[in-house]
């Protein structure tokens, strides 16, 4: 991480981070804090994370019961988008019910 004047200027991971020459040269600062004839303007900080080598070995080994099931999800995952080879209007011989009386005129309502 590089600081100038106490503010991060730039953050890198895998690299190192690039100093702010060029932002310090155009910029106009009244009070001067930040120059390069000021030696302690810039500050150059950086850490590490120690990993952990403590880690619990594990085994995936496929049960009959998880193949089983991955067989079925997957199965029907696949045929979910699997469309029908022809298409079915399951109300296509349906015939509505007959109507004794007009229910408009029973209830007395018009469309105007």
């Amino acid at each position: 991480m590089h600081f100038c004047c106490n503010k991060l200027v730039d953050m890198a991971v895998f690299a190192k981070a690039q100093v702010c020459d060029n932002a310090i040269k155009g910029q106009t600062n009244s009070l001067k804090e930040c120059s390069f004839e000021k030696k302690g303007c810039c500050d150059n900080k950086s850490f590490v994370k120690e990993g952990s080598d403590n880690f619990q070995k594990t085994s995936f080994e496929m049960e009959n019961q998880n193949l089983v099931f991955l067989h079925t999800f997957f199965y029907a995952y696949v045929n979910l988008f699997e469309g029908l080879e022809q298409n079915i209007v399951p109300f296509l011989n349906y015939d509505p019910p007959l109507i004794p009386k007009d229910f408009q005129v029973l209830h007395e309502v018009y469309l105007i």
